[in-house]
């Protein structure tokens, strides 16, 4: 299936410009999305889809280049990041809905970010762009619904960050969808996410090329970039399928240490994959959703009392929460706090534990896991 991305820009007069959190306005905005199926002529059959930390709008099929982009989007983003769950008759069946999934506001892959040009100096926005809300990301996209006429979203989805956007999205303005899915998310980042985010934005931080943001124009902050990937990565993956994964090899570059030589498979693994990553991703936008995951709050973003009542205008909805028992970016705890939350304000719930030795990732690779339990939700 080969798929395009499409663009959308507004913002481009001062009253159509995007409001943040802050108070402060920003425009004009670009967003790079892609959809799979047909809307239909009641616009009821749609489905919102956000990605995860380091995804984009290409959640299927095969799309070999998108606009503005270049070297970034690597053979790895090529193909959907949700293959397996998109298509005719799979999970999120396209002969039946109307999917759709957009790169988020301060993204890398063809929305606007902190790479993008200002048009205000000719020169990327680098560190002067906005340090991102999860409410910011998820305003964004509204006036692409409304461009779109799409009123209410039969579904929303989300993953791990994504499912945090996809929460923000259903309590901010519940009456836009009834049906949620969320997987490996929770309320709040986790305090062990905290300190995983805080390592990574020292060690971007500290890179010598990082210059506050402003590296386009001379050599990129690759260094501290992968060092943030190797600490984030081995809470995304199991240890089992770590292991699983790693060749035999033991591979060093000849810059990476002036004294350490690398002994073992393992620490070859680990270092291939920041050096992979920096390949395909912009580190400001790195930098700012972790800040921004490092900060989200649900009950803050409904201005809650308590967790008891974030849910308090969702009672018509009904939630599918999921957890990973092998887990370790967000435990299973955080998703059963999750549904304490729904159901103290007595909103239809359903939660399932699968079991995987993927870890985190397993909702990246595993669709088996997950397909009758979103296939019955979203016929419910």
């Amino acid at each position: 299936m080969h798929i395009e991305s499409q663009f959308y820009t507004y913002g481009e007069q001062e009253a159509d410009r995007l409001l943040l959190h802050d108070g402060t306005s920003f425009g004009p905005v670009t967003l790079a999305y892609e959809t799979y199926g047909k809307l239909n002529a009641t616009q009821s059959n749609a489905i919102l889809l956000f990605h995860a930390l380091s995804g984009s709008q290409h959640a299927a099929g095969h799309n070999p280049t998108v606009e503005g982009v270049g070297e970034r989007w690597t053979e790895e983003c090529k193909t959907g990041w949700w293959q397996d769950f998109i298509g005719s008759g799979k999970m999120l069946d396209t002969d039946q809905y109307f999917i759709i999934c957009c790169n988020y506001f301060g993204g890398c892959y063809g929305t606007t970010g902190p790479s993008s040009t200002n048009p205000a100096t000719g020169n990327p926005y680098g560190g002067d762009f906005p340090q991102l809300h999860f409410s910011d990301v998820v305003d964004a996209q509204l006036p692409l619904f409304d461009h779109l006429q799409i009123k209410k979203f039969h579904a929303v989805i989300g993953s791990s960050l994504g499912g945090m956007m996809a929460l923000n999205f259903s309590t901010r303005y519940p009456e836009r969808t009834e049906r949620i899915i969320s997987i490996a998310c929770g309320l709040r980042a986790p305090t062990l996410t905290k300190v995983h985010n805080l390592e990574q934005i020292l060690a971007i931080e500290n890179d010598p090329n990082f210059c506050n943001g402003h590296y386009y124009n001379g050599p990129m902050p690759l260094r501290g970039l992968a060092l943030a990937r190797m600490i984030s990565h081995k809470t995304f993956v199991s240890l089992a399928d770590m292991e699983a994964r790693m060749s035999n090899r033991c591979e060093q570059e000849k810059d990476e240490f002036s004294w350490y030589k690398i002994r073992t498979p393992l620490e070859s693994y680990i270092l291939h994959q920041g050096r992979k990553f920096v390949q395909r991703f912009d580190t400001n936008t790195y930098l700012n959703l972790i800040a921004g995951w490092s900060n989200f709050d649900l009950a803050l973003d409904t201005q809650a009392t308590s967790d008891d009542s974030i849910f308090e205008a969702c009672q018509h909805q009904k939630h599918l929460v999921f957890s990973i028992d092998s887990d370790c970016c967000f435990y299973p705890e955080e998703q059963q706090e999750l549904v304490r939350s729904l159901k103290a304000c007595q909103v239809d719930t359903t939660y399932i534990t699968v079991s995987s030795e993927k870890g985190h990732d397993s909702f990246l690779l595993e669709p088996n896991l997950y397909h009758t339990f979103i296939k019955e939700h979203l016929a419910s």
